[in-house]
């Protein structure tokens, strides 16, 4: 299946969020900035979310398995939004793989069983600053992750 048109809808739903960070830091700012300016409560926020939930289930998100979590990278870096890459996780009541961010990451948390958290954070908005890393968890049930990732950059070799 060509999943074209989707996803450029996609990418232009995010490309609101994208363009309004460009040159932000990221870090505990622009976490706030994201929560008040495209919380969940905001039609930019319920826009995403519903996208999400439509690409899951035409299998053009999450498309792909392994350990228990649902995954995929539905935009590369450089093609859509600049700089950011865009993957999407499902996952419930698990831990998945220690990984560094190099430049970053932007979270979009969307619980798909009331009270799911993923790192602590419940809907809505995390930011981790560039060289952290993590062990991503979802508790209390399960949830959607996008990740805005800056120039794609991931690195699973951390300790």
């Amino acid at each position: 299946m060509d999943y074209s048109e989707q996803i450029a809808a996609f990418a232009d739903a995010l490309s609101v969020v994208t363009d309004a960070i460009t040159d932000k830091p990221l870090n505990g700012e622009l976490q706030s900035f994201l929560n008040a300016e495209f919380g969940p409560e905001t039609t930019v926020f319920q826009n995403i979310e519903e996208m999400t939930h439509q690409g899951v289930d035409e299998g053009w998100l999450c498309a792909r398995e392994h350990g228990g979590i649902k995954f995929g990278r539905v935009i590369k870096p450089e093609t859509m939004l600049g700089t950011y890459s865009v993957d999407v996780v499902e996952m419930a009541d698990i831990v998945g793989p220690h990984h560094g961010h190099p430049n970053g990451e932007i979270d979009m948390v969307m619980p798909l069983t009331v009270g799911a958290k993923f790192d602590d954070t419940p809907k809505g908005w995390k930011v981790y600053e560039p060289g952290t890393a993590h062990k991503p968890t979802v508790t209390d049930g399960a949830a959607y992750v996008l990740y805005l990732l800056p120039e794609g950059a991931i690195d699973f070799n951390v300790s």
